[in-house]
């Protein structure tokens, strides 16, 4: 099983500010983008996505 780390990602969602926690290995946008996918669906835009690590 891979280590995860805690972290926040800021983003817009349909045009409005947002943030999620969560568990990702590497904090990429990419991977951030994913988690959001999960989360949200794919009827949603998704935007602005910023990652850094949960205090």
């Amino acid at each position: 099983m891979a280590q995860t780390t805690k972290y926040v990602i800021k983003y817009k969602l349909n045009g409005e500010r947002r943030f999620e926690f969560a568990q990702l290995e590497k904090g990429t946008p990419e991977e951030a983008k994913a988690a959001l996918d999960a989360i949200h669906g794919q009827g949603d835009v998704i935007s602005d996505i910023s990652v850094s690590k949960a205090l």
